[in-house]
């Protein structure tokens, strides 16, 4: 019998790359999973590849991150599959070659790797019990891109590599107010960072984009490896009630000095709550 035997996870994008390798890994763990994904038919691919390894009944919602109603609804669904959540994984990202804006008139990358994960947490905070794991996934990328909260939407300047460096910072300084708002609940959260890994993420930004994407992809870890410290996070004793932390390769690091400031970070929470038109903890 797996460590999840029966336990319920909810896991963001999972219709490829590593959310794929995550959502695998889990299910030989005995998993019930509520997986997410923007692609139709990506996600009905990942869901055969489970139902042919004998998963555990795995389900797959759409749903896409760039709106926040999309969020909205999306939560409204989980809530017809279940009534409590014990995992819940933040793994959907993306990166925008250009400056892009979402239908709310957010920065794109921000807006998915950031205020789409913040909403989603919040609205399902009321099913998550004593135990439960939040994981959130940012990257050292986080360290080439420190958050200007006087322009989070990058329009004075643009640069791919550091807008997405950005809303990794974001995710590991949410995650350090997410914790200490927790504390006592029984409820922990943590950020990873998953290593190099190959996958889509970024592709369809343009010829040149994609090109340089699967280049460097060719000296990066397989999304397999990438999975590991989900997985990990996700399953073992040894970070049971550990919260707050940052973890690569499966072991604790300390993320750099910008992602680690609790002024920064609850200020952070401020303005996501502001963005997002939703208030929690």
């Amino acid at each position: 019998m797996g460590t999840l035997q029966d336990k319920v996870v909810i896991l963001t994008g999972a219709s490829s790359g590593i959310g794929r390798a995550t959502a695998i890994g889990l299910a030989r763990e005995g998993a019930q999973l509520l997986l997410v994904g923007r692609t139709p038919k990506r996600c009905h691919d990942t869901l055969a590849i489970l139902r042919a390894s004998g998963a555990n009944n795995p389900q797959m919602l759409e749903a896409d991150f760039s709106r926040l109603n999309a969020v909205r609804k999306l939560v409204d669904e989980l809530k017809t599959r279940t009534s409590k959540i014990d995992i819940l994984i933040n793994n959907a990202a993306t990166v925008s070659a250009s400056r892009q804006l979402t239908p709310d008139g957010y920065e794109m990358t921000f807006a998915v790797n950031h205020l789409s994960p913040f909403l989603l947490t919040g609205l399902l905070l009321p099913l998550l019990g004593e135990g439960a794991r939040v994981i959130n996934v940012a990257s050292e990328a986080h360290r080439w891109g420190a958050l200007d909260l006087d322009d989070l939407h990058n329009k004075k300047r643009y640069g791919a590599m550091r807008v997405y460096g950005q809303s990794k910072s974001a995710n590991i300084l949410w995650n350090q107010e997410l914790a200490r708002r927790l504390t006592g609940s029984g409820v922990t959260a943590n950020s990873l960072h998953p290593g190099a890994i190959s996958t889509n993420l970024g592709r369809g930004n343009g010829f040149a984009f994609d090109l340089l994407q699967r280049f460097v992809g060719l000296f990066m870890k397989s999304p397999k490896r990438g999975a590991e410290s989900s997985i990990y996070l996700a399953t073992a004793q040894d970070v049971k009630g550990v919260s707050g932390r940052y973890f690569d390769n499966c072991r604790e690091k300390e993320p750099a000095s910008h992602a680690t400031d609790p002024v920064t970070a609850q200020r952070l929470w401020q303005l996501s709550e502001e963005l997002v038109g939703f208030h929690y903890l």
